[in-house]
């Protein structure tokens, strides 16, 4: 694969994210566009930037235009490849969230595979059906073009079983009831970078902390993952922009039993109307909780830091210390009082935070001599489009890849 074109696609209920990276000679990816259409269903918009961050497109379409994640595909692929008319787009790559217990690395979609992906979508209600649909509509207007499923489970996939158990009957774990964890490109691409970035903390014991929307924190020890808080589903451990996190299940057993709350509405409560949002009642958006002046707005954020501090301190546990704290993703990258909150409240695992490194951004927002923290960016459009050229080009894997 010489010249030509990797598209990445993550496709959502609403939106549908995009990245298109330009091939050379040498294996290379260099980003050519990212884009994103939103408001899919309701009011679609199409948004592009080049690699520089410049605009390329900024376009309204008709309801009619971008009802389904389908139609929003066509949309861009159709955008990208008369843009791109001079790079043949040789394979797309997809993030989808659940491989199951199995898939521990990047597959070539085929029928088999599709019929694999489609049964676990009980399991990631909000994602995995959107994926699918992505990865449906091309394999039905383009057949020939490769395409590549990336999970977001697989980096964790060598857990030691301790920490993917329930204790529940053994008949369940068999049948897939186990901790799976997610954000996993997210975290393969931190631990792919770290070497370079962090070298005095690569090969130790590091948290990292991906902070957004959906927050997790994944333990890593000499790069691989150990244990993370999210489990079975994208439900569990640190509160997020709309889920609530760890939750006791005695609660969900009294909205059923005594509030006559059905599978649906639980679902819709869970996903969409908790966490952030639920505590607050102001907004999921932790930029506008950190403005508001609304005593429930301090409280979310509040109760927001003291989980993550919670969490990060039963990670220590798991790798007996700490080397190296990291931060990443949107709240993780961008808002610098939450970075400090959290490195105060793990002070007593010796990490020391350097305000003024911190109110830059980082990379190294931590003091001499301390347990270090980090600011690294993270990339998971990139570590798909890696994976979809070693899959598809024979190109070298990475490293650490298990595959």
């Amino acid at each position: 694969m010489e010249n030509g074109s990797v598209l990445v696609v993550n496709a959502g209920s609403s939106s549908l994210k995009f990245s298109l990276f330009r091939l050379d000679g040498a294996a290379a990816l260099q980003l050519d566009a990212h884009g994103q259409l939103d408001g899919i269903g309701t009011r679609p918009r199409l948004t592009v930037k080049d690699g520089t961050g410049r605009p390329l497109a900024d376009r309204a379409f008709a309801l009619a235009e971008a009802r389904e994640v389908k139609d929003a595909v066509a949309i861009a692929v159709a955008w990208l490849q008369e843009q791109f008319a001079g790079e043949p787009l040789r394979a797309v790559g997809h993030r989808v969230v659940h491989g199951g217990a199995e898939h521990a690395c990047p597959l070539l979609v085929d029928e088999p595979v599709l019929a694999v992906l489609e049964r676990l979508i009980p399991l990631a209600p909000l994602h995995q059906p959107h994926n699918v649909a992505a990865i449906r509509m091309l394999r039905r207007t383009q057949p020939n073009l490769p395409q590549v499923a990336c999970f977001d489970t697989a980096f964790h996939r060598g857990h030691p079983q301790l920490a993917d158990l329930y204790a529940l009957p053994w008949e369940y774990h068999e049948a897939g009831v186990r901790r799976y964890g997610f954000h996993g490109l997210s975290y393969e691409y931190i631990a792919s970078v770290l070497p370079q970035v962090a070298p005095t903390i690569a090969g130790g014991r590091v948290i990292v902390a991906h902070l957004g929307s959906g927050a997790s924190l994944c333990a890593l020890r000499a790069g691989a993952s150990v244990d993370s808080t999210m489990g079975f589903s994208t439900l569990d451990g640190l509160p997020m922009g709309t889920r609530p996190g760890a939750l006791d299940p005695g609660v969900l057993l009294y909205l059923a039993g005594q509030r006559g709350m059905t599978a649906a509405a639980l679902e819709q409560l869970l996903y969409k109307e908790s966490g952030l949002l639920g505590l607050s009642g102001v907004s999921n958006d932790m930029r506008v909780l950190l403005e508001s002046d609304a005593p429930r707005a301090r409280l979310a954020v509040d109760y927001f830091v003291y989980r993550i501090a919670r969490e990060i301190g039963a990670l220590a546990a798991v790798l007996g210390g700490l080397d190296g704290l990291v931060f990443t993703a949107g709240i993780g990258e961008n808002a610098a009082v939450i970075r400090a909150r959290i490195v105060q409240a793990c002070a007593w695992l010796g990490v020391a935070l350097d305000a003024e490194a911190n109110a830059r951004g980082g990379p190294c927002i931590s003091r001499a001599g301390a347990v270090s923290a980090w600011v690294v960016p993270t990339n998971e459009e990139l570590m798909i489009a890696r994976h979809t050229l070693a899959l598809v080009a024979g190109a070298p894997r990475l490293p650490d890849a298990a595959c």
